[in-house]
C-alpha cells in the first residue's frame, strides 16, 4: 500500500486545493510517482476526461490541475464523486465522470453509501498504482452535523488510515481559533489522525506570528508544518468563482497604448468560470467579475459565462437589470461573448424540459437561434479551427442544451475537425458551447484583436508570446517552490511514509464517537 496524506481545511477556500497541488508538484519533482484524490467535490468548475471506454466524463477542475502538478493526464478516479449545484437545494451527481442522479437533502442519506463505496474503491485502486496519493478534503472536517456517513474528510482518513494536516487562511483572520476548534470538535479517533497545521496566505513578519504558532503547539500538541506566504500569481484554475476577487489575477501593463476592459457577469450558478482566466493572462487585458449593470456599460467586452442553471440565471439577469445592460451593450455594437449557458441565453428561445423543467422561455434575442435541452449530457473534448481564420482551437464541452434551430445564414464561430460549424457570430455578438477555447493562444489573440478594433481601442496590441499553457506550468512550479521553501518537507515526508504519529493528545471537548 502506498503512502498517503489528507489535506483538510478550516473552511472552504482555505487553500486545500493549492496546497494539495503544491505537495503533488514537490513530490513529482523528487521523482515520486504521486497522484491526487478528492473523494467528493462540490463545484461547477469541471474538466472533461476521456475514460477507459473512450467516452468523456467530468471531474473537478481542481483535480485536473492537481493531475498536471503530478505530470499526469486527468483520471476519473481522481475525483470519483462530483456534485454540481443547480440550486440551493439540489445538485447533479456525477459518479466516475457520468451524471447519474440528482441529490437533495431528502435523498442524500440514501445515496451516500453508494457514493462512499465508489470513492473508497477508487482510492484503493490509486494506492495500488501510485507510490503516494495526496487526498484533499472538502469544506471543513469539523462540520460535525455531517460527520455521520462522511467519506471525504475524517471518514476517509479513518477508512484509509491517512495522516491529516489542517490548512487555514490567515488572511481571513481567526486562524488560530479555527485550527484549535477544528481539532477540539472531533472525536478521539478522528483527532488521533490530525498531525498538524499549515498556515496559508500570510503577509508580513514571520517573527510576529511565532508566538501564536508556539501556543497552538502547546495547546494542541501538534506542530505547524509551515507558513505559506500570500502570492499574487496564484489565481489560475480556481476551484470555484468564489476564489476570485473582483479582478482576476494581476493584469500586466499593455503591450500597446490601450487597455482592454472585460466585464464577466458573475451568474448565481456560474460554471467553468475558468474560461476567462485565459483572457486575463494577456497583458493589457483587465478581467473583472461583476453583478453591476453600470459596469457592463463601461466595458469593451461583456462575457456571459457558463451556467449550471441556464434558465434560472437568465431570469436573474432580467430581475437585476443586467439583461437590459447586456442588450444595450450589444445594440451599441460593442463586443459580447456567450460561453455554453451564456451562449444559450443569447438566442431567441430556450426549450428546457430537463434542467429547469420550465418548458419554453424567451432568450435575449441577440442571436437567431433556439436551444433545446436533451436528457443526454454532451461531455467531450473538442478539436477544430476558428471558422473565420482557420487557426487551431481545442476545448471541451459539458452541456445538455444544443442548437435546435438557427438561421441558415448564421456564421459559426468555430468549426469541428469534420467541418461541422459550432457556435455563432453575428456582428459583434459571439457564442460557443466550447469551454477552454481561449486557452488556444493564436485564437485568443485573434479574438482580442477583433474585440479591440470593434471597441475602438486602437492602441491595444496583443503580446506575441503569451502562452497560457506556460502560465499554468509556471503557477504549478511556483506552488512546488512555495512548498519546498516554506514547509518542513522532511517532516511531511515522514508523515506520508509512516502515517499518523503515535500519542497525539486528545483536545476536549471532542464530539461524541461516531460509527
Amino acid at each position: 500500500m502506498s503512502g498517503g496524506l489528507l489535506v483538510a481545511g478550516t473552511t472552504s477556500d482555505a487553500g486545500k486545493s493549492v496546497l494539495t497541488a503544491g505537495i503533488c508538484r514537490w513530490l513529482h519533482r523528487r521523482g515520486v510517482k504521486v497522484a491526487p484524490f478528492k473523494a467528493q467535490n462540490m463545484s461547477n468548475n469541471s474538466a472533461v476526461v476521456v475514460g477507459p471506454d473512450g467516452r468523456g466524463g467530468e471531474i473537478g477542475r481542481a483535480q485536473a490541475m492537481q493531475a498536471a502538478a503530478c505530470g499526469l493526464d486527468p483520471d476519473l478516479r481522481f475525483n470519483p464523486v462530483l456534485l454540481k449545484p443547480g440550486s440551493d437545494l439540489a445538485s447533479q451527481v456525477v459518479l466516475l465522470g457520468e451524471a447519474v442522479d440528482t441529490v437533495t437533502a431528502g435523498n442524500f442519506r440514501e445515496l451516500r453509501p453508494k457514493l462512499a463505496e465508489t470513492a473508497y474503491a477508487a482510492l484503493a485502486e490509486l494506492r495500488e498504482e501510485y507510490e503516494v496519493v495526496i487526498c484533499e478534503g472538502a469544506g471543513s472536517p469539523a462540520e460535525i452535523n455531517l460527520r455521520a456517513g462522511d467519506y471525504v474528510n475524517m471518514g476517509l482518513a479513518r477508512h484509509a488510515g491517512l495522516p491529516t494536516i489542517v490548512v487555514g487562511d490567515i488572511d481571513r483572520g481567526g486562524v488560530f481559533a479555527s485550527m484549535f476548534g477544528t481539532v477540539a470538535l472531533l472525536d478521539p479517533a478522528d483527532q488521533a489522525l490530525v498531525a498538524g497545521f499549515v498556515i496559508n496566505k500570510f503577509r508580513g513578519d514571520l517573527g510576529l506570528l511565532r508566538p501564536g504558532l508556539d501556543m497552538l503547539h502547546r495547546v494542541t500538541g501538534r506542530p505547524t508544518y509551515g507558513v505559506l506566504p500570500w502570492h499574487l500569481d496564484l489565481w489560475l484554475d480556481a476551484e470555484d468563482s468564489l476564489a476570485y476577487g473582483r479582478v482576476l489575477g494581476r493584469p500586466a501593463a499593455p503591450h500597446g497604448t490601450d487597455w482592454l476592459d472585460v466585464a464577466v457577469v458573475r451568474l448565481p450558478r456560474i460554471s467553468n468560470a475558468t474560461d476567462v482566466e485565459a483572457l486575463a493572462t494577456e497583458p493589457g487585458v483587465r478581467v473583472r467579475l461583476t453583478v453591476e449593470p453600470a459596469e457592463l456599460a463601461a466595458a469593451d467586452l461583456v462575457v456571459l459565462p457558463g451556467s449550471k442553471s441556464t434558465v434560472a440565471d437568465l431570469a436573474w439577469l432580467r430581475e437585476t437589470g443586467l439583461a437590459d445592460a447586456v442588450t444595450a451593450h450589444a445594440a451599441a455594437g460593442k463586443p459580447l461573448l456567450g460561453i455554453c449557458g451564456g451562449f444559450q441565453m443569447l438566442g431567441r428561445a430556450i426549450h428546457d424540459p430537463v434542467e429547469s423543467r420550465r418548458g419554453s422561455v424567451p432568450g435575449l434575442g441577440l442571436l437567431p437561434t433556439e436551444i433545446t435541452f436533451d436528457p443526454r449530457k454532451t461531455v467531450r473534448q473538442a478539436v477544430g479551427v476558428a471558422a473565420a481564420t482557420g487557426v487551431p482551437v481545442r476545448g471541451y464541452e459539458i452541456h445538455h442544451g444544443y442548437v435546435s434551430t438557427a438561421d441558415p445564414d448564421l456564421s459559426p464561430l468555430l468549426t469541428y475537425a469534420d467541418g461541422t460549424g459550432e457556435g455563432a457570430r453575428l456582428g459583434a455578438v459571439h457564442g460557443t458551447h466550447w469551454h477552454g477555447a481561449f486557452e488556444s493562444d493564436e485564437f485568443r489573440r485573434g479574438f482580442l484583436t477583433e474585440v479591440a478594433a470593434r471597441a475602438g481601442r486602437h492602441g491595444f496590441r496583443v503580446a506575441p508570446d503569451t502562452a497560457f499553457a506556460a502560465a499554468r506550468e509556471h503557477s504549478l512550479d511556483l506552488l512546488g517552490d512555495l512548498v519546498e521553501e516554506h514547509l518542513d518537507t522532511e517532516a511531511l515526508w515522514r508523515l506520508i511514509e509512516d502515517g499518523p504519529p503515535a500519542g497525539l493528545p486528545f483536545i476536549p471537548p471532542g464530539a461524541p464517537p461516531t460509527s
